[in-house]
């Protein structure tokens, strides 16, 4: 008997192995960007809150924050920047177990960009586009 993957789990709607796929890709981060990130959350939830949706209607997921390249001298945050990854999303424009797994992790690295600051030019020389 084959042991479903955590991709076949979190397709077939499993929120601990959709986390583990959003652990997993946060573990495979190279280390210069392990070392710039800083006051960051990383969260799933089902679905965007109405506060979020405003971004977009197809929001796979969500840097809120200040981009590290925007924060000066007398940068304060009384709360971590927060990346949410929206389960319910990906699972509804998923073509397969898969399909699901490769979007998580470019939803992860979107959003992680953010954070850096990293434009979309540079996060297609990185392979995270």
């Amino acid at each position: 008997m084959d042991v479903p993957s955590d991709a076949e789990l979190a397709y077939r709607g499993d929120l601990a192995a959709f986390e583990r796929i959003v652990d997993g890709v946060l573990d495979e981060l190279p280390q210069w960007v392990v070392n710039e990130i800083d006051n960051l959350h990383v969260v799933v939830q089902d679905r965007p809150t109405s506060a979020q949706a405003e971004s977009g209607d197809h929001l796979l997921g969500l840097y809120e924050g200040v981009m590290l390249k925007d924060r000066g001298m007398n940068y304060f945050a009384a709360a971590p920047d927060r990346i949410s990854i929206f389960r319910e999303q990906h699972l509804r424009y998923a073509r397969g177990p898969r399909h699901l797994a490769a979007q998580i992790r470019k939803t992860v690295l979107h959003e992680m960009a953010h954070h850096l600051g990293i434009d979309d030019e540079r996060l297609h020389e990185l392979g995270w586009g």
